[in-house]
């Protein structure tokens, strides 16, 4: 198989990689609300309870992107959601580059100042990286544009401003508890790089 057709469109859009990247999203979907339950258990009992949807950042964007599998696999039944549709595929694009790299910098950032990476952080980086490589691969498919694209853009920052504001950004290790301000200009920027990226994507899937 050459390498090329692995990014082709008419790859990604076969009805067997379409069912088997809904099928392993939507598990790794419900897996990172588990995983993120202790935070919203304790979101739930010491904070208002309006935080609890930012809570759970990877999930979420996880679940953006398994959404918009599902419009690419049924387009004809679910056509009357297309501005729907549009703004699940650019916040899929915009949250799923952010948080897929933003996890695997923060993992590697707190083995750097002494945390020891388990079997479990090497799961994380994969999945995050995959995150952020499907979601890319995919905007060809994707029929959001800039005003989407826009929107999208700015609920994330909206999630960044809620996270750093009222202390419900996700768990870090506890070799980064002291470097919070840095860790949240960070994620700021990266909002933005996503936002980039994401209409750089857009455009060039465009002009093809």
């Amino acid at each position: 198989m050459r390498l090329s057709l692995v990014w082709s469109k008419e790859f990604l859009s076969s009805r067997i990689i379409l069912w088997a990247l809904f099928i392993s999203n939507l598990l790794g979907t419900i897996y990172g609300y588990i995983w993120y339950g202790a935070q919203l258990e304790y979101t739930w009992v010491n904070n208002p309870r309006w935080l609890i949807p930012f809570v759970p950042d990877s999930p979420t964007a996880s679940l953006f992107f398994t959404l918009a599998l599902l419009f690419l696999m049924f387009p004809k039944p679910l056509s009357r959601f297309h501005k729907f549709r549009t703004l699940i595929e650019a916040l899929a694009v915009v949250t799923s580059v952010k948080y897929g790299i933003w996890a695997v910098a923060i993992i590697f950032a707190g083995a750097y100042q002494g945390e020891v990476l388990v079997w479990q952080d090497w799961m994380l980086v994969a999945s995050h990286l995959a995150m952020a490589v499907e979601a890319l691969l995919f905007v060809r498919l994707f029929k959001f544009g800039t005003i989407m694209l826009l929107a999208a853009g700015g609920w994330t920052f909206l999630n960044d401003a809620i996270d750093y504001s009222f202390g419900v950004y996700p768990w870090l290790p506890a070799s980064l508890w002291d470097d919070i301000t840095a860790v949240m200009l960070f994620t700021v920027a990266l909002t933005g790089f996503s936002i980039a990226v994401g209409w750089l994507s857009m455009r060039g899937a465009q002009r093809r």
